[in-house]
């Protein structure tokens, strides 16, 4: 992938991976490869102690160069505000945004529809960040098992929107989409 959304002709790009893959660290360094005006598009809440210090050090490994928007639940309203030619918005992350429509009893599949119609219709480049949570256990509660499907849908949602996909594992990126053509012969 090149270094900036415009050297792979697309407006929108989904970097999806697990916990601590390095998919944050690649989608910054996309975003400011990609235009010199950025805007942070936060959906975390900092419901507990915890939660508020890793907003804190998300945005101190910011740096400067960004402006930060919070927007937990009205995602597809606030990249329609906000895309614009010159600036790259980045979306971190759709899983806590996922969460945050299940905890605020909102129909997710209405959302989802709406997120992926806006991203096709975006002014500017977008980075949206995801988690890939359906490689690991089972959960062992109905609603653990309700979130897991509804980010797996969510990120097939996303991933057909946007015009690239990259996979980061082990702070390796690997371009899904468009997807590198193998040359297969068969014997």
């Amino acid at each position: 992938m090149g270094s900036s959304l415009e050297s792979v002709f697309c407006r929108s790009v989904l970097v999806i991976g697990g916990v601590r893959s390095g998919k944050s660290r690649y989608a910054l360094a996309l975003a400011e490869a990609t235009a010199a005006e950025r805007l942070y598009l936060a959906t975390a809440e900092a419901g507990d102690a915890e939660m508020a210090e890793r907003i804190a050090r998300h945005r101190g490994e910011r740096g400067t160069g960004w402006r930060t928007r919070e927007e937990p639940l009205a995602l597809a309203s606030a990249l329609r505000a906000e895309a614009r030619p010159g600036r790259a918005t980045l979306v971190d992350c759709l899983t806590l945004w996922l969460a945050n429509l299940m905890q605020a009893d909102l129909n997710i599949e209405a959302q989802i529809s709406e997120l992926t119609k806006v991203l096709s219709e975006l002014d500017g480049p977008a980075i949206l960040i995801s988690n890939e949570v359906g490689a690991g256990v089972v959960p062992a509660t109905p609603l653990g098992r309700a979130f897991r499907d509804w980010q797996g849908r969510l990120n097939q949602a996303a991933a057909a929107a946007c015009g690239a996909v990259v996979a980061v594992a082990a702070g390796l990126p690997t371009q899904l989409k468009p997807a590198p053509r193998p040359d297969v012969r068969l014997r």
